[in-house]
Protein backbone atom coordinates (compact mmCIF):
# COMPACT_ATOMS: atom_id res chain seq x y z
CA UNK A 1 0.00 0.00 0.00
CA UNK A 2 2.87 2.79 0.74
CA UNK A 3 4.10 2.54 -3.15
CA UNK A 4 0.11 3.65 -3.67
CA UNK A 5 0.22 6.63 -1.55
CA UNK A 6 2.00 9.30 -3.00
CA UNK A 7 1.01 8.32 -6.80
CA UNK A 8 -2.34 8.80 -5.21
CA UNK A 9 -1.37 12.17 -3.66
CA UNK A 10 -0.50 13.59 -7.03
CA UNK A 11 -3.51 11.94 -9.37
CA UNK A 12 -5.83 14.32 -6.64
CA UNK A 13 -3.57 17.14 -6.96
CA UNK A 14 -3.59 17.20 -10.68
CA UNK A 15 -7.65 16.34 -9.90
CA UNK A 16 -7.69 19.29 -8.04
CA UNK A 17 -6.32 21.57 -10.36
CA UNK A 18 -8.30 20.63 -13.33
CA UNK A 19 -11.48 21.44 -11.13
CA UNK A 20 -10.01 24.87 -10.49
CA UNK A 21 -9.71 25.22 -13.98
CA UNK A 22 -12.92 23.91 -14.93
CA UNK A 23 -14.39 25.82 -12.59
CA UNK A 24 -13.15 28.75 -14.43
CA UNK A 25 -14.40 27.86 -17.84
CA UNK A 26 -17.87 27.71 -15.51
CA UNK A 27 -17.41 31.22 -14.75
CA UNK A 28 -15.94 32.56 -18.31
CA UNK A 29 -18.58 31.07 -20.09
CA UNK A 30 -21.54 31.95 -17.26
CA UNK A 31 -22.72 28.15 -17.12
CA UNK A 32 -22.46 28.40 -13.31
CA UNK A 33 -26.59 27.62 -13.07
CA UNK A 34 -26.62 25.39 -15.50
CA UNK A 35 -27.78 22.66 -13.23
CA UNK A 36 -30.14 24.14 -10.76
CA UNK A 37 -29.91 22.02 -8.48
CA UNK A 38 -27.54 19.52 -6.74
CA UNK A 39 -25.62 16.97 -6.27
CA UNK A 40 -28.02 15.57 -9.25
CA UNK A 41 -28.45 18.02 -12.60
CA UNK A 42 -32.35 18.78 -13.23
CA UNK A 43 -33.12 15.51 -10.92
CA UNK A 44 -30.45 13.38 -13.32
CA UNK A 45 -27.72 11.39 -12.91
CA UNK A 46 -26.65 12.24 -16.54
CA UNK A 47 -28.25 15.77 -17.20
CA UNK A 48 -30.74 16.10 -20.20
CA UNK A 49 -29.38 16.99 -23.63
CA UNK A 50 -32.42 18.60 -25.39
CA UNK A 51 -34.88 21.43 -23.85
CA UNK A 52 -37.48 18.41 -25.09
CA UNK A 53 -36.69 16.30 -22.03
CA UNK A 54 -37.86 18.68 -19.17
CA UNK A 55 -41.32 19.27 -21.03
CA UNK A 56 -44.01 17.57 -19.51
CA UNK A 57 -44.44 13.89 -20.79
CA UNK A 58 -48.15 11.58 -20.44
CA UNK A 59 -47.66 8.43 -19.17
CA UNK A 60 -43.92 8.69 -18.56
CA UNK A 61 -42.29 7.70 -15.36
CA UNK A 62 -40.72 10.14 -12.91
CA UNK A 63 -38.58 9.16 -10.05
CA UNK A 64 -38.84 11.75 -6.93
CA UNK A 65 -36.45 15.00 -7.35
CA UNK A 66 -37.05 15.09 -11.28
CA UNK A 67 -37.48 18.63 -12.97
CA UNK A 68 -39.63 19.63 -15.60
CA UNK A 69 -40.01 23.19 -17.25
CA UNK A 70 -43.42 24.33 -16.93
CA UNK A 71 -43.92 26.79 -19.92
CA UNK A 72 -40.52 28.66 -19.53
CA UNK A 73 -41.55 30.37 -16.47
CA UNK A 74 -40.81 27.85 -13.72
CA UNK A 75 -39.07 24.38 -12.89
CA UNK A 76 -41.71 21.85 -11.12
CA UNK A 77 -40.10 19.08 -9.10
CA UNK A 78 -41.58 15.22 -8.72
CA UNK A 79 -42.88 14.96 -4.82
CA UNK A 80 -42.36 11.14 -5.43
CA UNK A 81 -41.95 8.23 -7.62
CA UNK A 82 -44.91 7.85 -10.26
CA UNK A 83 -46.50 7.67 -13.90
CA UNK A 84 -48.24 10.31 -14.96
CA UNK A 85 -51.50 10.33 -16.68
CA UNK A 86 -51.85 12.30 -19.77
CA UNK A 87 -52.74 15.78 -18.11
CA UNK A 88 -50.09 16.77 -15.41
CA UNK A 89 -51.34 16.71 -12.14
CA UNK A 90 -49.86 19.67 -10.03
CA UNK A 91 -50.71 17.69 -6.56
CA UNK A 92 -47.77 15.27 -8.02
CA UNK A 93 -45.73 18.58 -8.49
CA UNK A 94 -43.49 20.92 -6.18
CA UNK A 95 -42.65 24.42 -7.44
CA UNK A 96 -38.46 24.31 -6.92
CA UNK A 97 -38.15 27.63 -4.94
CA UNK A 98 -34.91 27.25 -3.48
CA UNK A 99 -33.68 30.37 -6.69
CA UNK A 100 -35.78 32.09 -9.21
CA UNK A 101 -33.31 30.90 -11.98
CA UNK A 102 -35.62 29.37 -14.78
CA UNK A 103 -33.21 28.74 -17.81
CA UNK A 104 -31.85 25.70 -19.44
CA UNK A 105 -29.06 25.98 -22.08
CA UNK A 106 -27.43 22.41 -23.06
CA UNK A 107 -24.31 24.11 -23.43
CA UNK A 108 -24.11 25.69 -20.08
CA UNK A 109 -25.81 22.58 -19.22
CA UNK A 110 -22.92 19.77 -20.02
CA UNK A 111 -20.42 22.16 -19.18
CA UNK A 112 -21.01 22.87 -15.79
CA UNK A 113 -22.09 18.86 -15.46
CA UNK A 114 -18.32 18.33 -16.85
CA UNK A 115 -17.00 20.75 -13.99
CA UNK A 116 -19.29 18.75 -11.02
CA UNK A 117 -17.71 15.21 -12.67
CA UNK A 118 -14.23 15.79 -12.46
CA UNK A 119 -14.97 17.22 -8.91
CA UNK A 120 -16.68 13.93 -7.73
CA UNK A 121 -13.19 12.03 -9.72
CA UNK A 122 -11.21 13.89 -7.51
CA UNK A 123 -12.97 12.56 -4.32
CA UNK A 124 -11.59 9.07 -5.61
CA UNK A 125 -8.10 9.00 -4.97
CA UNK A 126 -8.14 11.48 -2.37
CA UNK A 127 -10.79 8.28 -0.76
CA UNK A 128 -8.47 6.33 -0.90
CA UNK A 129 -5.12 7.29 0.03
CA UNK A 130 -7.05 8.62 3.31
CA UNK A 131 -7.81 4.59 4.57
CA UNK A 132 -4.20 3.38 3.39
CA UNK A 133 -2.55 6.56 5.56
CA UNK A 134 -3.91 4.37 8.71
CA UNK A 135 -1.60 1.85 7.76
CA UNK A 136 1.64 4.25 7.52
CA UNK A 137 0.94 6.29 10.77
CA UNK A 138 4.70 4.85 11.57
CA UNK A 139 6.16 6.22 8.86
CA UNK A 140 4.61 9.72 10.49
CA UNK A 141 1.26 10.48 12.32
CA UNK A 142 0.58 13.47 10.25
CA UNK A 143 0.06 11.10 7.17
CA UNK A 144 -3.21 10.18 8.65
CA UNK A 145 -3.97 13.81 10.35
CA UNK A 146 -3.44 15.84 6.50
CA UNK A 147 -5.04 13.04 4.81
CA UNK A 148 -8.36 13.06 7.05
CA UNK A 149 -8.39 17.05 6.46
CA UNK A 150 -8.19 16.55 2.83
CA UNK A 151 -11.19 14.19 2.83
CA UNK A 152 -13.48 16.77 4.61
CA UNK A 153 -11.99 19.71 3.59
CA UNK A 154 -13.36 18.07 0.25
CA UNK A 155 -16.59 17.34 1.57
CA UNK A 156 -16.99 20.46 3.11
CA UNK A 157 -16.14 21.90 -0.60
CA UNK A 158 -18.94 19.43 -1.97
CA UNK A 159 -21.51 21.29 0.71
CA UNK A 160 -19.88 24.83 -0.32
CA UNK A 161 -21.31 24.22 -4.61
CA UNK A 162 -24.00 23.34 -3.06
CA UNK A 163 -24.36 26.67 -1.45
CA UNK A 164 -23.13 28.45 -4.14
CA UNK A 165 -25.90 27.14 -6.68
CA UNK A 166 -28.97 27.54 -4.27
CA UNK A 167 -27.35 31.25 -3.63
CA UNK A 168 -27.10 31.57 -7.47
CA UNK A 169 -23.92 32.74 -7.43
CA UNK A 170 -23.75 34.92 -4.59
CA UNK A 171 -20.26 36.21 -4.86
CA UNK A 172 -18.99 35.73 -1.67
CA UNK A 173 -19.46 32.26 -1.44
CA UNK A 174 -17.70 32.25 -4.77
CA UNK A 175 -15.12 33.58 -3.51
CA UNK A 176 -15.02 31.47 -0.41
CA UNK A 177 -15.15 28.24 -2.75
CA UNK A 178 -12.18 29.43 -4.10
CA UNK A 179 -10.22 29.88 -1.35
CA UNK A 180 -11.18 26.53 0.12
CA UNK A 181 -9.56 24.85 -3.49
CA UNK A 182 -6.45 26.62 -2.55
CA UNK A 183 -6.48 24.99 1.10
CA UNK A 184 -6.93 21.77 -0.05
CA UNK A 185 -4.35 22.31 -2.92
CA UNK A 186 -2.14 23.28 0.19
CA UNK A 187 -2.84 20.40 2.27
CA UNK A 188 -2.33 18.09 -0.98
CA UNK A 189 1.54 19.47 -1.10
CA UNK A 190 2.27 18.70 2.74
CA UNK A 191 1.71 15.55 2.02
CA UNK A 192 3.86 15.38 -1.18
CA UNK A 193 6.71 17.11 1.12
CA UNK A 194 5.84 14.62 4.00
CA UNK A 195 6.47 11.42 1.17
CA UNK A 196 9.13 12.76 -0.80
CA UNK A 197 11.86 10.11 -0.30
CA UNK A 198 14.99 12.90 -0.66
CA UNK A 199 14.71 16.15 0.51
CA UNK A 200 16.75 19.02 -2.02
CA UNK A 201 19.44 20.57 -0.76
CA UNK A 202 18.13 23.85 0.06
CA UNK A 203 19.73 26.38 2.14
CA UNK A 204 17.04 27.99 4.92
CA UNK A 205 18.00 31.74 4.96
CA UNK A 206 15.20 34.32 6.95
CA UNK A 207 15.39 37.03 4.80
CA UNK A 208 14.17 34.76 2.04
CA UNK A 209 11.43 32.93 4.44
CA UNK A 210 10.08 36.02 5.59
CA UNK A 211 10.00 37.66 1.69
CA UNK A 212 8.04 33.54 1.01
CA UNK A 213 4.84 34.09 3.47
CA UNK A 214 4.91 38.22 1.70
CA UNK A 215 4.86 36.65 -1.60
CA UNK A 216 2.06 34.46 -0.73
CA UNK A 217 0.02 36.83 1.31
CA UNK A 218 0.18 38.78 -1.89
CA UNK A 219 -0.85 36.29 -4.26
CA UNK A 220 -3.89 35.05 -2.12
CA UNK A 221 -4.72 38.85 -2.09
CA UNK A 222 -4.44 38.68 -5.92
CA UNK A 223 -6.82 35.63 -6.48
CA UNK A 224 -9.83 37.19 -3.70
CA UNK A 225 -9.46 40.86 -5.56
CA UNK A 226 -9.85 38.50 -8.87
CA UNK A 227 -12.76 37.25 -7.96
CA UNK A 228 -14.22 40.34 -7.24
CA UNK A 229 -12.87 42.26 -10.65
CA UNK A 230 -14.50 38.85 -12.15
CA UNK A 231 -17.63 38.92 -10.84
CA UNK A 232 -17.79 42.93 -11.94
CA UNK A 233 -17.21 41.25 -15.21
CA UNK A 234 -20.17 39.16 -15.20
CA UNK A 235 -22.41 41.61 -14.39
CA UNK A 236 -21.30 43.74 -16.89
CA UNK A 237 -22.01 40.87 -19.26
CA UNK A 238 -25.39 40.64 -18.67
CA UNK A 239 -25.94 44.89 -17.99
CA UNK A 240 -24.33 45.86 -21.83
CA UNK A 241 -24.70 41.79 -23.45
CA UNK A 242 -22.30 38.95 -23.89
CA UNK A 243 -20.99 40.38 -27.51
CA UNK A 244 -20.06 43.93 -26.14
CA UNK A 245 -16.58 42.92 -24.63
CA UNK A 246 -14.73 46.00 -25.43
CA UNK A 247 -17.39 47.69 -22.32
CA UNK A 248 -16.79 45.07 -19.78
CA UNK A 249 -14.08 46.79 -18.20
CA UNK A 250 -14.89 50.35 -19.61
CA UNK A 251 -15.12 51.80 -16.56
CA UNK A 252 -14.33 50.02 -13.49
CA UNK A 253 -14.32 49.58 -9.90
CA UNK A 254 -11.58 50.33 -7.58
CA UNK A 255 -10.84 46.60 -7.30
CA UNK A 256 -9.70 46.11 -11.04
CA UNK A 257 -7.25 49.33 -10.35
CA UNK A 258 -5.97 47.78 -7.14
CA UNK A 259 -5.62 44.22 -8.57
CA UNK A 260 -3.58 45.57 -11.68
CA UNK A 261 -1.13 47.81 -8.86
CA UNK A 262 -0.57 44.83 -6.90
CA UNK A 263 0.28 42.74 -9.90
CA UNK A 264 3.51 45.08 -10.39
CA UNK A 265 4.33 44.39 -6.21
CA UNK A 266 3.57 40.73 -7.02
CA UNK A 267 6.36 40.79 -9.27
CA UNK A 268 8.90 43.22 -7.16
CA UNK A 269 8.53 40.61 -4.64
CA UNK A 270 9.05 37.26 -6.25
CA UNK A 271 12.02 38.81 -8.44
CA UNK A 272 13.57 39.60 -4.75
CA UNK A 273 12.84 35.91 -3.81
CA UNK A 274 14.94 35.40 -7.59
CA UNK A 275 17.63 37.56 -6.44
CA UNK A 276 18.16 36.31 -3.18
CA UNK A 277 17.90 32.16 -4.30
CA UNK A 278 20.64 33.54 -7.27
CA UNK A 279 22.85 35.88 -5.05
CA UNK A 280 23.56 33.25 -1.17
CA UNK A 281 22.37 30.07 -3.66
CA UNK A 282 19.71 28.67 -1.56
CA UNK A 283 19.08 25.71 -4.20
CA UNK A 284 15.19 26.74 -5.12
CA UNK A 285 14.49 25.42 -8.33
CA UNK A 286 10.92 26.44 -8.38
CA UNK A 287 11.75 30.04 -8.78
CA UNK A 288 11.76 29.77 -11.95
CA UNK A 289 8.33 28.47 -12.53
CA UNK A 290 6.85 31.02 -10.24
CA UNK A 291 8.20 33.97 -12.53
CA UNK A 292 6.94 32.04 -15.16
CA UNK A 293 3.47 31.88 -13.59
CA UNK A 294 3.57 35.80 -12.98
CA UNK A 295 4.82 36.56 -16.41
CA UNK A 296 2.18 34.73 -18.31
CA UNK A 297 -0.54 36.15 -16.11
CA UNK A 298 0.79 39.33 -16.69
CA UNK A 299 0.22 38.87 -20.31
CA UNK A 300 -3.08 37.29 -19.95
CA UNK A 301 -4.09 40.27 -17.86
CA UNK A 302 -2.97 42.60 -20.43
CA UNK A 303 -5.06 40.34 -23.34
CA UNK A 304 -8.33 40.52 -21.48
CA UNK A 305 -7.98 44.33 -20.54
CA UNK A 306 -6.78 45.38 -24.23
CA UNK A 307 -7.80 42.41 -26.41
CA UNK A 308 -11.62 42.13 -24.77
CA UNK A 309 -11.29 38.73 -23.22
CA UNK A 310 -10.19 36.06 -25.75
CA UNK A 311 -11.17 32.83 -25.67
CA UNK A 312 -9.72 30.94 -22.43
CA UNK A 313 -8.06 34.26 -21.24
CA UNK A 314 -9.69 34.20 -17.84
CA UNK A 315 -9.56 30.31 -16.79
CA UNK A 316 -6.13 30.25 -17.68
CA UNK A 317 -5.53 33.81 -16.11
CA UNK A 318 -7.29 31.96 -12.43
CA UNK A 319 -5.59 28.95 -13.34
CA UNK A 320 -2.39 30.34 -13.23
CA UNK A 321 -3.20 32.09 -9.89
CA UNK A 322 -3.65 28.94 -8.09
CA UNK A 323 -0.70 27.20 -9.77
CA UNK A 324 1.48 30.22 -8.50
CA UNK A 325 -0.23 29.95 -4.90
CA UNK A 326 1.18 26.06 -5.08
CA UNK A 327 4.42 26.83 -6.00
CA UNK A 328 4.99 29.49 -3.44
CA UNK A 329 3.00 27.41 -0.59
CA UNK A 330 5.67 24.18 -0.91
CA UNK A 331 8.78 26.61 -1.36
CA UNK A 332 7.36 28.00 1.91
CA UNK A 333 7.21 24.18 3.27
CA UNK A 334 10.54 23.62 2.29
CA UNK A 335 11.65 26.42 3.65
CA UNK A 336 10.04 25.92 7.08
CA UNK A 337 11.76 22.15 7.02
CA UNK A 338 15.42 23.08 6.06
CA UNK A 339 14.91 26.14 8.99
CA UNK A 340 13.85 23.51 11.86
CA UNK A 341 16.05 20.82 10.75
CA UNK A 342 18.95 23.30 10.97
CA UNK A 343 18.31 24.45 14.52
Amino acid sequence: MKPLFRPLVKTALILVYLVILAGATVRMTGSGMGCPDWPKCFGYYIPPYEGTQLIFKPNHTYKKGMMILENNERFLVAKDDFTSTSTINLNQWEIYSTHNYVVYNPVHTWIEYINRLIGALSGVPILIFTVISFWLYRKSIWLPILSVLTLLGMGFQAWLGKTVVDSNLAPFKITVHMVMALLIVAVLLLLLFKTKQQIQKIKYHPLFGKLLIVALILTLIQIILGTQVRQFVDEQAKAVGAYQKSQWLSAPEWTFYVHRSTALLVLAVNMGLWYLNQKRKLNFTTIPFVLACIAMEIITGILMFYFDFPFLSQPIHLFLSSLLFGLQFYMLVQNLFKKHSTC
